[in-house]
């Protein structure tokens, strides 16, 4: 593996997972008996983050299509800088006015992958630098969390405080990884013959895109929002599932079940790099995908019928879910762009994807609230990954059967 390679993936990790210390460390917390309107305090949180992020990813599908090169690591900076503010107004705000500033957190974040992953997209290597970065999702999520819970436990810091706490911890080594990320070099000759020229994507060029490969688009994104509404259950009420069952003072929970799933993923993703093929590729991407529904519905079963415990379960669901979502964040359109030679971006179709998926994700946990749902965390998990399987693997077939047909975009 070169050593550019390398370095480029371990800047975008560590510059991914310090985000993450700004935007999941309020989940580690429970908010118990705090309501507003008839609903969960926490409730309104999750869903001011995630309309926030779900607004920024809108706007992204259009913004990090057209982004250039020039000034991405000040914007990364920036972004940041304002969800940490965001983060203040929300310690020193009081509730339930202080909900508005976890809108005003995610808006600036949803931006954020987007402008990391151009450093990394279009490469050969960019199965393994997409990994390691995605990778971040589970490992960091677990190590902001159990960080955000032992400052409350440990130094008895209150839920409010906590989430700017946490990310007063990771801001220089942000700010450090950054600096790094942007002496990536660009893509080398060798890398566009492979996986073709990354662009800027207009209007024209975005119009033209979905008019070429709608169809199949429409059914991803839809694979997508699925697992994008189980992933952010699993990852915003995590604390509620273990005290559930029976973890509730164990803040390490957070990272032991999600540092193996962390490796597992990265390497079983990394391997597409021994794929030159990209049509084959992009099929095992689909597979890829439905694997991940098999062995998420294969764990609730197994725990549902009390052969294993929760942490093998909540571990099971963690590969199967990241299985099917990390190629989505970078890995499948890559591979989708270079099989049919189409000159444009990752970001423009996986911003579209993303919108879609935290709307979707959004307005599930609305209904579920408004609806009075009575099932616990861990019920509506449990039967929502059994569900969710089955239709999307479903999806999934149907959309490698348009793009196995698709033999040009002409």
């Amino acid at each position: 593996m070169p050593r550019a390679t390398l370095f480029a993936a371990l800047a975008a990790f560590c510059v991914y997972s310090c985000m993450y210390a700004f935007r999941k460390p309020f989940t580690a917390a429970t908010f118990e008996g705090l309501v507003f309107l008839g609903l969960s305090y926490k409730v309104w949180l999750v869903m001011a983050q995630t309309c926030g992020y779900a607004l920024s990813k809108f706007y992204g599908i259009r913004f990090i299509a057209e982004m250039q090169h020039t000034g991405r690591r000040q914007l990364i900076v920036l972004l940041i800088l304002f969800a940490w503010a965001a983060l203040l107004g929300f310690a020193v705000t009081p509730r339930p006015f202080n909900i508005i500033f976890l809108f005003l957190n995610g808006i600036p974040l949803g931006m954020v992958f987007g402008v990391v992953f151009s450093y990394l997209e279009g490469r050969r290597s960019t199965e393994f630098l997409g990994a390691v970065l995605a990778s971040s999702f589970v490992f960091s999520s677990g190590v902001v969390k159990s960080v955000g819970k032992w400052l409350m436990v440990e130094q008895g810091t209150s839920a409010f405080w906590m989430p700017f706490a946490t990310g007063a911890i990771f801001m220089i080594p942000m700010i450090g990884f950054s600096w790094l990320l942007d002496r990536t070099p660009l893509p080398d000759a060798a890398d566009i013959e492979a996986r073709s020229a990354r662009q800027p994507m207009l209007a024209e060029d975005r119009k033209r895109f979905v008019g070429i490969f709608g169809e199949g688009l429409v059914l991803l994104v839809l694979v997508y929002v699925l697992l994008t509404v189980l992933r952010d259950v699993r990852d915003n009420f995590a604390a509620e599932i273990w005290i559930e069952q029976g973890y509730g003072d164990t803040s390490a929970i957070f990272t032991s079940t999600e540092v193996p799933v962390t490796l597992a993923v990265l390497v079983v993703m990394s391997l597409l790099i021994l794929v030159g093929d990209n049509m084959r590729a992009l099929r095992l991407n689909h597979i890829f995908v439905v694997a991940g529904f098999v062995v998420a519905a294969l764990g609730t079963l197994a725990f549902r019928g009390g052969w294993i415990g929760a942490p093998l379960w909540f571990a099971s669901t963690g590969m199967g879910l990241y299985l099917g979502y990390i190629p989505f964040n970078c890995l499948l359109f890559d591979r989708l762009l270079a099989a049919f030679k189409y000159p444009g971006n990752v970001g423009f179709v996986m911003y579209i994807a993303d919108a879609f998926g935290y709307l979707g994700s959004v307005s599930v946990l609305f209904v579920k609230e408004l609806a009075n749902v009575s099932w616990s965390w861990s019920a509506f998990f449990q039967w929502g990954l059994l569900g969710v399987s089955v239709l999307g693997s479903v999806l999934m077939a149907r959309s490698w059967y348009f793009f196995k047909n698709k033999n040009n975009y002409v």
